[in-house]
């Protein structure tokens, strides 16, 4: 899986990307991601990226040059390419701003803006099957209209919240769909009973002990150190039920109109209070 992080501020990234499963995905050969800063495409001697936003308001706008001639740069370009320093950058493809190359549609090119549809473990999922993908990191008021006319093909959001930028919301896009690569966990099966995954019919995942089997005063409940498998995966799954009926019980109906609750699962949950969709 290859990503490329177009941002006005790499370093934002590059030390997120230098620690744990992305560092080990990175040195397993699993995962690469090159980072591109859109200012190195702004041709002025101050590269400036943004500009006032016509018809007033606060605030700036990004630009649309330096963030087209990027993109299109460098996905017309094998993955893993990056501008070299120096040169004639004049001779690079995409550096005219009237000429659009013809680019690999098969490669994704998504913005990060709290306009977009909302990013969570399916889209993740829907992502990793993809082998490159081109994240467009906003900033500032947002980005001028036509960089989405003519070189995004999605936009995603993290949540309906306001960042300064895309650049956490890129980490954590990365992050989420890494894990779902094979070879990147340690424990094969980890991603597939995360939360909101497959394995949990999309519901939360329960809750985790590890060692001492007693911590002031309060011990691992026993069924976890009893040996008994069927008890075991039986007790989790209850806990997933009922910590999703506590926290978010939306994802209940959800998990009832795709068929993913058993019956045993429905009887646990009445008798917790819980009151089926009734066209389920």
């Amino acid at each position: 899986m290859h990503f490329d992080v177009f941002t006005l501020f790499p370093p934002m990234l590059s030390g997120a990307l230098s620690e744990s499963i992305l560092a080990r995905a990175q040195k397993k050969g699993i995962l690469h991601v090159t980072l591109h800063n859109i200012r190195d495409y702004a041709t002025d001697r101050h590269h400036t990226c943004d500009g006032y936003p016509y018809g007033g308001g606060g605030g700036m706008v990004m630009r649309p040059e330096p963030v087209v001639r990027a993109v299109e740069t460098v996905l017309s370009r094998p993955q893993g390419w990056r501008l070299p320093d120096g040169g004639d950058r004049s001779e690079l493809p995409a550096w005219n701003a009237d000429e659009s190359p013809l680019l690999p549609r098969s490669t994704p090119t998504i913005l990060l803006t709290p306009q977009g549809r909302r990013f969570d473990q399916g889209v993740a999922a829907e992502l990793s099957m993809h082998g490159r993908l081109a994240l467009v990191c906003g900033r500032y008021e947002g980005v001028d209209e036509r960089i989405r006319t003519q070189l995004i093909t999605d936009e995603l959001s993290i949540g309906d919240f306001v960042l300064s930028g895309g650049e956490f919301a890129a980490l954590a896009i990365i992050d989420a769909v890494t894990r779902m690569l094979p070879g990147v966990l340690g424990h094969e099966s980890g991603a597939m009973y995360d939360s909101f995954s497959d394995g949990l019919s999309g519901l939360l995942e329960g809750p985790q002990y590890t060692r001492p089997t007693a911590f002031r005063e309060e011990a691992v409940p026993e069924v976890l150190v009893s040996g008994h498998h069927a008890n075991v995966e039986q007790w989790r799954r209850e806990q997933s039920l009922l910590r999703t009926l506590q926290r978010r019980p939306e994802l209940l109906v959800q998990a009832t109109e795709a068929g993913h609750l058993t019956k045993e699962d429905r009887q646990f949950l009445s008798s917790r209070g819980w009151e089926a969709p009734i066209d389920s």
